[in-house]
């Protein structure tokens, strides 16, 4: 959940920093007072676009700040391993800042990052929808995923297994159209993959070749230092002022030191064992300096070979194992290029045996969602019924059914889209072409009711999605988002006091004027400010007595259906 907000310098907004609770959290105030300013801003949190316009007069940036609380088994996890974010003991701080120049800087736990990965992980904590925001619904192409969403587990594991085998059929199909490109197409290629084996075999590289030559290289390059500092090497120990005799004569007085007196046997045993050690360095520092030839043509074909090879690398792989692995790939793809026709029956062979299997797997999906479909269905009856509009009649319909060809997609066989008939005798139609602004908000609750415990979203925000209904209707939607609350915190801008009553928590925004600027404040409410502001929701500008005894008595018709 979202457990704390901070705003800065943003628009009228001074500086907020508030904390929030799980359950539902209704924020009301008067048209103007900066209720859709917040929304905004957390719009901006997670990832949306921003603009220099935000930045309150005067100062030369906005910041916005959140942390959220996240469940073991939240989809941040894994999108956050993929951009090698660290999240600690559950907690996820999402930073932006937008700067009086437009720039914008994004953090998520510390850690610099776009503007998309800030959107990617964003949408996986707030789901908000707004009073003309149902892009889900409105947007057909979101309908099929909407329906496995809710078929759940089994529907997921079908669907990894038809994807299975579509990511064969795309491969397969690719590399038969590859093979179909026309001749001269096919004669360009084969001339330079040609070119290309003909380049790396005449080059004849062995494994490790490279690394062995360079060090080569280094000890021919050095000859002189090499030679000059062991011969200084063999002079000190078997020179004219020998140390080696120097550590002899040592070696012979304590041989007699220790037969007088055996504590000086360990002194000797030392001294003899580096006499014997250094005796056999200088032994060898001698063969070294014997056998030493510089040769300065081997020097020259070492670097011939290097630059050779170098050549190769840029074109074909930074390394001689990568080189060797593009040579062999390209061998066969020769191979292929050259008996393509036979290749081509071979791989439509193979397709015509994917597509069974894919039509067998696409249909076996299919008839899963369909009964899903059914369950959907049933269930959204029920939840509408709560919402009074118990006439209405919704079913997802699958438009590929129609069809008398299958289409081999990366979602399956199935396209669906939701209809819907909200009155009797009406035709059922497609739901974005049929649904007013009220039942549209009506028919978006009760998916969401349906939803929420499926999608993972840690936070929801409906702002003012219940504009232009009251009565039961009102009731009937401040209980199913009390509802929605159950499985996912949920914040709600509202105008309905319906709404406002069933709040576990409730925060007042205002303005006011301080040094001839304007700001924008939250004040949480306790049960007698509650009951005050309700009032005023449901009288307007002049409250009495009776407004407040209304207030309260909503108050608590909705503790007693949070209760039971």
């Amino acid at each position: 959940m979202l457990q704390e907000l901070s705003i800065k310098n943003f628009a009228i907004i001074d500086e907020i920093h508030v904390s929030f609770e799980k359950g539902l959290t209704v924020l009301t105030g008067e048209t103007g007072a900066g209720k859709s300013i917040i929304i905004d801003a957390l719009h901006l949190l997670m990832g949306g676009r921003g603009s220099s316009e935000f930045v309150r007069h005067g100062e030369k940036k906005a910041e916005i700040e959140g942390l959220f609380d996240l469940a073991p088994n939240h989809p941040c996890y894994s999108r956050s391993r993929e951009f090698g974010i660290e999240i600690e003991e559950g907690m996820l701080i999402l930073r932006r800042e937008i700067s009086n120049n437009g720039k914008s800087v994004c953090r998520i736990n510390g850690k610099l990052v776009t503007i998309s990965i800030l959107r990617e992980m964003g949408r996986t904590l707030i789901d908000i929808h707004g009073q003309h925001e149902h892009q889900e619904l409105m947007d057909e192409s979101r309908h099929l995923a909407l329906l496995d969403q809710f078929g759940g587990e089994k529907i997921a594991n079908a669907l990894m297994n038809y994807r299975d085998i579509y990511s064969t059929y795309i491969k397969t199909l690719k590399q038969i159209n590859d093979l179909k490109l026309n001749e001269q197409q096919i004669a360009q290629r084969l001339d330079l993959l040609q070119f290309q084996a003909q380049d790396i075999q005449k080059a004849d590289l062995k494994l490790n070749e490279d690394e062995q030559l360079l060090a080569e290289r280094k000890q021919l390059a050095n000859f002189e230092k090499i030679y000059a500092s062991l011969k200084a090497s063999y002079e000190g120990l078997q020179g004219e002022k020998s140390g080696l005799d120097y550590i002899g004569h040592a070696m012979g007085h304590l041989e007699s030191a220790a037969e007088l007196d055996e504590q000086y046997s360990d002194a000797y045993e030392t001294t003899a064992n580096s006499y014997y050690l250094l005796e056999d360095v200088s032994t060898r520092i001698r063969e070294g300096l014997e056998n030493m030839e510089f040769d300065p043509e081997r020097l020259n074909e070492i670097e011939s070979r290097i630059h050779e090879m170098n050549q190769l690398k840029r074109k074909y792989g930074e390394t001689i194992e990568e080189i060797l692995e593009y040579g062999a790939r390209i061998e066969e793809e020769m191979e292929t290029l050259t008996n393509r026709e036979a290749r081509i029956d071979q791989l439509e062979e193979k397709l015509d045996s994917i597509k069974k299997d894919l039509a067998v797997e696409g249909k076996y999906l299919g008839k899963l969602r369909k009964q899903s479909a059914e369950a959907l269905s049933t269930s959204i009856h029920r939840e509408l019924k709560e919402l009074y509009m118990d006439k209405a009649v919704f079913k997802p319909v699958f438009v590929s059914d129609k069809k008398d060809h299958l289409e081999f997609r990366k979602d399956g066989l199935d396209e669906v889209v939701f209809y819907i008939s909200t009155n009797p005798g009406e035709p059922l139609k497609p739901l974005s072409k049929t649904a007013s602004g009220g039942e549209l908000s009506r028919i978006m609750l009760a998916l969401k009711t349906i939803f929420s415990k499926h999608q993972g979203i840690t936070s929801i925000i409906f702002d003012e999605v219940d504009t232009g209904v009251s009565g039961r209707v009102a009731q009937a939607i401040a209980e199913k988002i009390s509802k929605i609350s159950y499985q996912s915190q949920v914040f709600c801008i509202t105008h309905l006091p319906q709404v406002a009553a069933m709040s576990d928590i409730h925060f007042l925004i205002s303005k006011k004027e301080e040094s001839g600027r304007t700001k924008t404040q939250l004040t949480i409410l306790q049960k007698k400010q509650k009951i005050n502001e309700i009032a005023r929701m449901i009288s307007g500008a002049e409250m009495t007595e009776l407004t407040k005894e209304h207030a309260k008595e909503l108050l608590e018709i909705a503790g007693t259906l949070k209760n039971t």
